[in-house]
């Protein structure tokens, strides 16, 4: 009987070989098994961003030859695998020059749902001596927060959890490197709430279902170890707002700082998920916009983060495509920046119409890079969700757009976005053209500002209000009128 058993193992055996950075590992699965599974649990990043739906296609892989999506392959038979540059976690980056160090410094992390980013702080001076930067391995889980949650729910916490951990490490390897390390003892981190929780490896699925309560907002404190970090550290997380608001906000307004008596400032977090702060120096008022994470990438065809070979600026000059790329590396795929400039100038062009209409099936911006009608749509959806949510924070608070003193532009591309173009297509106000202030990463600076200064925090978090925009009715309304281009 147990030799049977045995055998039977044997004959449902499945053999796959896997070609990926010019080598190759030869792996087993059970006949039945989804390939974009065996391949995580083997070690490779295969990007299911649509949560394994088979909607995205970024996890195509080929298997024998012929493109697949992997996340919808079933095992049937023996097969050999090869994996693109893109399916695999991205080399980690950072500027070529390095800045003196006194030894005496700190780690600060953002958890970004798509990118993490690692600083070393000098106590010594209050300056960052360096970034380091990776892609968020949890997007083989899912593109954005809902799909991980659903992870959650489904069982995979710890997995998400270790795979994580294990991207930290590797970046905290990256600064052995390079300098001494023995007196850093600390890291500060900062995420969306969701990133936190799996950070710290806390069930997050209650945040999923109504009525949307974390299991924790506050700052936790606790022992490196106790999370898999191989460097003696203490883990300070920074606090948050709400399900939907979290420590990376925080920190956002933390940079900025309160305005003035009788001045408000609005912060626009244009992350995988974009958060609205509207704000003066008694109140603030916060939501969370449903733009999904088409300016990273993952709702677009052919969408990319901000890496090497990513279209990142857009014009068509005398009926010819003008682009610049990441790296002025031959082009792959499309960024945010750049999705910004190619939907400006279509438009502009009038390629497509003031309902986002596109009478070709795609339009080429390069040899195998194009841009559809289903992406326009992802785009109208994205842009549509963040001006209406600038909207309907301003009218709750009583004020018009025009007496806001600052619009603060956050996240990853925001330092290269064309300001023209993305008040054009209706992403940002016409009002506010003139005060836009890009941030870049303002959660990894604001969290930066906070371990070198130790300032108080509950100041922008006491007097915060989050609004639920589903519940007011205006917001539905902006949103359908909002779709159209002018």
């Amino acid at each position: 009987m147990h030799i049977s058993v045995q055998l039977k193992n044997f004959m449902n055996n499945i053999n796959i070989e896997v070609f990926s950075g010019g080598e190759s590992k030869k792996i087993t699965a059970r006949k039945g098994d989804i390939l974009s599974a065996v391949l995580r649990e083997n070690g490779y990043r295969v990007n299911t961003l649509c949560a394994g739906n088979g909607t995205c296609g970024k996890c195509e892989v080929l298997v024998n030859g012929e493109k697949k999506r992997s996340c919808k392959y079933v095992l049937e038979s023996d097969v050999k695998v090869e994996l693109s540059e893109n399916s695999n976690i991205q080399s980690i980056t950072g500027a070529a020059e390095t800045l003196a160090f006194s030894g005496k410094g700190c780690f600060v992390l953002d958890i970004g749902t798509t990118t993490l980013a690692l600083a070393l702080a000098d106590c010594e001076n209050g300056e960052t001596v360096k970034v380091f930067t990776a892609d968020n391995p949890q997007r083989s889980f899912g593109a954005d927060v809902i799909s991980r949650i659903e992870k959650c729910r489904d069982g995979y916490l710890s997995d998400m959890q270790k795979v994580l951990i294990e991207a930290i490490n590797k970046l905290i390897s990256k600064f052995s490197e390079i300098y001494d390390l023995s007196r850093v003892n600390t890291l500060y981190a900062a995420g969306n709430t969701t990133m936190l929780h799996l950070f710290l490896n806390v069930d997050c699925t209650s945040i999923g279902v109504a009525p949307y309560t974390p299991a924790f907002l506050e700052s936790k404190t606790l022992e490196s170890e106790s999370l898999g970090i191989n460097m003696p550290l203490k883990v300070i997380t920074l606090p948050g707002v709400s399900s939907f608001v979290g420590a990376d906000i925080v920190a956002g307004m933390n940079l900025t700082s309160l305005p003035d008596e009788n001045k408000y400032y609005l912060l626009i977090d244009l992350g995988t998920n974009a958060e609205v702060v509207l704000y003066n120096n008694k109140k603030a008022l916060c939501t969370a916009a449903a733009a999904g994470p088409c300016f990273e990438g993952a709702n677009i065809s052919c969408g990319m983060s901000g890496s090497e070979g990513a279209v990142n600026s857009f014009d068509i000059v005398k009926g010819e495509n003008k682009f610049t790329t990441i790296g002025n590396k031959k082009a792959i795929g499309i960024c945010g920046t750049g999705l910004i400039d190619i939907i400006s100038a279509l438009r502009r062009e009038e390629i497509i119409d003031d309902t986002g209409f596109m009478e070709e099936d795609e339009f080429t911006i390069s040899e195998g890079v194009t841009l559809n009608g289903r992406d326009i749509r992802q785009f109208q959806l994205a842009k549509s969700a963040v001006l209406s949510a600038v909207e309907t924070l301003a009218e709750i608070e009583g004020i018009e757009l025009e007496n806001v003193d600052k619009l603060y532009i956050s996240g990853g591309f925001s330092s290269h976005i064309n300001i023209d173009n993305a008040v054009y297509v209706g992403l940002l106000p016409k009002a506010l053209k003139e005060k836009c202030v890009p941030l870049n990463n303002s959660s990894l600076l604001g969290s930066i500002k906070y371990a070198l200064e130790n300032n108080d925090l509950s100041c922008f978090i006491k007097n915060t209000e989050y609004i639920d925009l589903s519940a007011h009715p205006s917001f539905s309304e902006r949103f359908m009128d909002n779709m159209y281009f002018e």
